[in-house]
């Protein structure tokens, strides 16, 4: 099964001239405003910029192959892959359309074909790393796995140092029984990258199955620590857990992760079988009702619960459960033993001995012939099991039926797979690779509200609503926590809106409010170069329009990220080049900041988006300067306490940190609470 990671593709596009109204759309400038969008990960509006170019020029290639591109970053594979077909039928030489094409068939299973594609891109460049190890998890998938390891062999040549080669070759190597190779393999992937989670959920698999506990829940340790927001990975720790004696860290997982997923089957239904085994037989039996409410086939929790209610002395809750175990498996001998110990509790012993008898009967005529008088033996429906016993016989035993049915879940998903994402020019924003905490977003100007939310900060600041209450313009303008556009139909309309502005502002009598109203337009559709053209026009008319100066301020950082997030490779003296551009952008952005505080000394949302830009910098000193006086113009701003806790972190001041996220939360930032109990 493939599995995919978030995908972090980007590409080096020129920035964008405006978009102008005329009869004729300028195909390169559309072309290039949506590779622009798309660096930045917003696949949608990119998807609409392509419609763009596709329709002013449908013969050229590059259209095609970019909405394919985006369209896989969607998962919408059936659609990528006939852009893709597309963008061939145009130009059959651009090779990397023939990887995101095989990468979309090898997403939908048609690894045959996948395979097809490679070979056709490595026909062009025989040595390129991605088409040598997509192909070879297609031909592993494909059960062919001399090819694959050929495959396996020639890329590793080529590229000794490729951690995700080593580490899909040691899962391939384990299917096919080579444990000491596969052992070998993701050592080696991990020596040469400890943020690879796949290789550790496999190494830990394959001790887990060797029983070595302990090395086992160091690798899952290092798992979590990647990825802390997979919850059935604390279900799986939770099991090396048991298998240590330490039923107190088992639990705390199992609690953990019904935090982070409260109808997670498989954490209830273990965290049941725990207080049951400890005797919390109320609680035990609370968790089974649960596994029961989201799940009522699964018969495992049926029967533990018609044992807790045993135990309890619920004699008719704990018949019903088991008469509905027996009424479905008719031949699963141990519900009828459990029968009988009821009915003997009951003082009722003509029908305990019935069923006794009837248990009894049963594993008679099973010893006596297997292949005639077969076992019930139930499906578990939460994940799959692992024996909780250590035992010299490995094969079934199907008289051992009560142990495998009464035995901890692991998700067999959370496991080691070959996770196989889209990356062959990982650029840009490297840090997402790593788990990392995200602030709350800068504060932009929008047609867009935010959402309801639990926050207790209004949206408020007083030159916009005077903007808005005089009906300037016919929209009306927000200022929201990056609020963008979402959906074709919406995206449609703010095609429509910036259409009509540009029409108000072509014949040269156009207001400030209307040049305003375009760049906010702008922003949202994320053509930043040309809103901050319309801003200057703005800001020409009004030096003292505070509202625009906000709007700048955003819509410049904006474009820087777009720049960064869009910047290939470079030589030194490009990159030195780009980063004075940089420093003179950023100079441009606090000076915007800086304008719109000197007009409004109160304008909280000011300080807090200069604290963003600070933090982003890395300049932590000037970002919590800026975050504490957004904190002493509204202490009931939450986001200003959240950004300022992660900036305290960053610097290793958990004292200072606990106590603005514990705020944070208080005043609505839920992600406060999961990050303060990671910090204990």
């Amino acid at each position: 099964m493939i599995m995919r990671l978030p995908l972090l593709l980007v590409f080096m596009v020129a920035m964008a001239a405006p978009v102008r109204v005329s009869a004729q759309i300028n195909a390169e400038q559309v072309l290039n405003i949506g590779r622009n969008v798309l660096s930045m990960e917003d696949y949608m509006l990119s998807i609409q910029y392509f419609n763009q170019a596709i329709k002013a020029k449908p013969y050229l290639s590059d259209p095609y192959f970019f909405r394919a591109l985006a369209k896989l970053y969607l998962e919408d594979y059936k659609g990528a892959e006939e852009d893709c077909t597309l963008a061939l039928d145009r130009n059959k030489f651009k090779t990397e359309t023939y990887k995101v094409r095989g990468f979309a068939r090898q997403n939908m299973g048609k690894d045959s074909l996948a395979v097809e594609d490679y070979d056709a891109g490595l026909r062009y460049n025989p040595e390129d790393k991605y088409f040598l190890f997509y192909k070879a998890v297609a031909q592993t998938e494909m059960k062919k796995a001399k090819d694959a390891e050929s495959t396996f062999a020639r890329l590793l040549r080529i590229y000794p140092n490729f951690e995700e080669g080593y580490a899909a070759r040691g899962r391939l190597r384990a299917a096919e029984g080579d444990i000491v190779g596969a052992l070998a393999d993701l050592d080696k992937a991990i020596s040469i990258s400890r943020n690879l989670i796949n290789a550790f959920l496999m190494r830990a698999q394959i001790e887990s199955e060797q029983k070595r506990w302990e090395a086992a829940l160091q690798d899952m340790d290092a798992a979590i620590r990647l990825q802390p927001q997979e919850a059935d990975l604390y279900v799986n720790r939770a099991y090396l857990r048991y298998n240590l004696d330490d039923y107190f860290g088992a639990m705390s997982d199992y609690n953990y992760t019904l935090e982070l997923e409260p109808y997670n089957s498989a954490a209830l239904f273990n965290r049941a079988l725990l207080r049951y085994e400890v005797k919390d037989l109320n609680r035990a039996a609370d968790d089974f009702n649960a596994v029961l409410k989201y799940d009522p086939d699964n018969f495992h929790a049926r029967y533990n619960l018609g044992l807790v209610n045993m135990e309890r002395g619920r004699h008719k809750e704990a018949i019903a459960d088991l008469d509905k175990i027996t009424r479905k498996y008719p031949r699963f001998y141990p519900a009828y033993y459990a029968k009988a110990e009821v009915f003997r509790d009951m003082g009722d012993m003509r029908t305990a001995m019935q069923n006794a008898h009837t248990g009894d009967d049963l594993v008679k005529r099973y010893v006596a012939n297997p292949e005639k008088n077969p076992l019930d033996r139930p499906a578990i429906a939460a994940g799959k099991t692992r024996s909780t016993r250590d035992s010299a016989d490995e094969e079934e035993n199907e008289i051992d039926v009560m142990n495998r049915f009464n035995q901890l879940v692991t998700v067999g998903e959370a496991t080691g797979q070959t996770q196989l994402s889209y990356n062959e020019k990982i650029k840009g924003r490297v840090q997402d690779r790593d788990i990392r905490v995200e602030p709350e977003p800068a504060y932009m100007l929008s047609l867009k509200d935010s959402p309801l939310s639990l926050r207790s900060t209004s949206n408020y600041f007083r030159e916009l609503d005077d903007f808005n209450q005089r009906n300037y313009v016919t929209d009306h303008i927000y200022l929201s926590a990056g609020a963008s556009a979402s959906g074709e139909a919406e995206i449609q309309n703010l095609f429509g809106r910036a259409d009509y502005y540009e029409g108000v502002v072509a014949d040269g009598h156009a207001r400030a409010a209307d040049y305003l109203a375009l760049g906010v337009i702008r922003t949202m559709l994320k053509n930043y170069p040309a809103a901050i053209e319309a801003f200057d026009a703005a800001i020409s008319r009004d030096p003292g329009f505070t509202v625009a100066y906000m709007a700048r301020a955003y819509a410049r950082h904006a474009n820087m990220q777009a720049q960064s997030a869009a910047a290939d490779d470079e030589d030194a003296a490009a990159a030195a080049l780009r980063q004075r551009g940089s420093q003179r952008e950023l100079a441009e952005v606090v000076a915007d900041y800086d304008n719109a505080i000197r007009l409004n000394p109160r304008l909280v949302y000011a300080w807090f988006n200069k604290g963003n830009l600070y933090y982003e910098m890395g300049d932590y000193t000037s970002a919590l300067q800026c975050f504490a006086e957004a904190v002493r113009l509204d202490p009931a701003f939450g986001s200003a306490y959240f950004n300022r806790g992660i900036t305290y972190l960053n610097i290793g001041n958990k004292r200072q940190a606990f106590a603005d996220l514990s705020k944070a939360g208080e005043l609505g930032i839920l992600p406060s609470y999961n990050l303060l109990k990671r910090m204990k």
